[in-house]
């Protein structure tokens, strides 16, 4: 054998084949790591997610290195595939980092639709001059609804109608971090602006339990310092936000619900809120999905003791408490709870098996459970809420619990009827299948 062959053999030996072996192991613990999430129901995502094209997709493995989940997908069998939906929060890393551009983010399974309101590459609804950027459009990350709302401003403004006489330039309807993005840009272009907050300004964010860890890639305010990427508590980032507004004299009505959209025949609009009527050139909606929770409908719910969110986990001590729901939200309170002095809180979901969640979150309920801090009581609908009772359908049973607080996390309403009323059309969206809903679909 020549030295040539001799080198090529020492090659293959100590480089090529331990690669090979390596590669093979990781395709096996992929596979796996696929039927686990198809056997615990997590492949069919709730939200969004990346889709792959196979023509495209030449297995480089870019997407697995950027994704700061770490989990959402694995190469199999040369190519990229989903294989925890549940993990994916929508950086959005995989499709840039791609160097063949075959990944995009879309919406919704192949079974599980979610709905949407109709949006362009330019954030512009089916309605001229009428915006949508962030959590309602399918936005709910920090650093992505940020770049939204940035976005959205811009191209509202630049289609501003000349000479026009409305009160303001843009009314930004939401001051989360996707309408204050929008806000802070039509400052930073000189423009007129206003934002109208039927609660806080800091959105979602000031619902969040306290001490909660929220983690974000980097992101920035027109106008204002960069915040690099990491975990910042729900406190820490209320007071960065606090400070930003502060800094940058953003109009902000609080507590001002906005009840109406309605378009001129001048192409502006006229914006009725619980306190006045706005004339406005631009409009971006910049509202959360998350605004109304869904209700249970039952007799009791209107107790004080029913709340829609755990803020202090705390005031719980000592105390039972029905935790109803199977997302992430329901899952995290629960297990809050159960850390509490005292508390004995259960958690009632209808269906047999909890999927939704993240999965560390579900190894993390399972650890309570099986530490006996929480209780789980899977297949059951709340009944009635009595004043310290509380009575649930658990199948062929009927159980009554004593209870001092439910705690409601069955999800948000997503405001149909405001959305049509303006003239929005809505869609469902199936991945890359997408369907438009009639007007009546209320």
């Amino acid at each position: 054998m020549t030295p040539y062959l001799i080198a090529i053999a020492v090659i293959g030996v100590v480089f090529v084949f331990p690669a090979w072996l390596a590669f093979r192991k990781e395709e096996r613990e992929a596979l796996a790591e696929l039927q686990a999430a198809i056997d615990g129901g997590r492949h069919e995502p709730v939200s969004i997610r990346p889709w792959v094209d196979a023509t495209k997709c030449m297995g480089s493995g870019a997407c697995l290195l950027a994704c700061p989940e770490h989990a959402v997908l694995q190469v199999i069998d040369g190519q990229a595939q989903l294989v925890n939906a549940t993990a994916c929060v929508g950086h959005g890393a995989c499709a840039s980092a791609c160097p063949r551009g075959a990944i995009e983010l879309v919406f919704g399974g192949e079974k599980r639709g979610v709905d949407l309101p109709q949006v362009g590459p330019d954030f512009q609804s089916n309605v001229p001059g009428l915006y949508i950027a962030g959590e309602l459009g399918g936005m709910g990350l920090i650093a992505n609804a940020v770049e939204q709302g940035r976005q959205a401003a811009k191209h509202a403004l630049r289609r501003l109608p000349r000479n026009h006489r409305a009160h303001v330039d843009l009314l930004v309807v939401g001051a989360g971090p996707a309408g204050l993005a929008a806000g802070m840009a039509a400052q930073e272009a000189g423009k007129s602006v206003l934002v109208v907050e039927q609660d806080v300004f800091g959105g979602a964010i000031r619902h969040y339990p306290r001490q909660k860890l929220v983690m974000s890639r980097a992101w920035q305010l027109p106008g204002q310092k960069k915040v690099r990427g990491g975990t910042l508590s729900k406190e820490e980032l209320v007071a960065l936000l606090s400070a930003m507004v502060e800094a940058s004299g953003l109009p902000i009505h609080e507590q001002e619900r906005v009840d109406a959209v309605e378009s001129t025949e001048g192409g502006t609009f006229l914006v009725t809120t619980t306190e006045r009527t706005v004339h406005a050139a631009r409009v971006i909606l910049a509202v959360g999905r998350r605004g109304t929770p869904r209700t249970l409908d039952v007799p009791g719910e209107d107790r004080e003791k029913v709340a829609y969110r755990l803020l202090e986990p705390e005031q719980f001590e000592h105390r039972h408490v029905l935790v109803v729901g199977g997302g992430d939200s329901a899952v995290e309170a629960v297990i809050q709870l159960g850390e509490q002095e005292g508390c004995r809180p259960t958690l009632s979901y209808r269906k047999d098996r909890i999927v939704r969640p993240k999965l560390k979150n579900q190894q993390r309920l399972q650890a309570a459970v099986d530490a006996g801090r929480v209780e789980l009581l899977l297949g059951s609908t709340v009944q009635d809420i009595g004043a310290d009772r509380v009575r649930l359908d658990a199948g062929d049973a009927s159980v009554v619990l004593p209870n001092d607080a439910v705690l409601v996390f069955a999800g948000g309403v997503l405001p149909t009827k405001f959305l049509q009323a303006a003239g929005i059309d809505l869609e469902r969206h199936f991945g890359k299948r997408i369907e438009r809903l009639p007007s009546d679909s209320v």
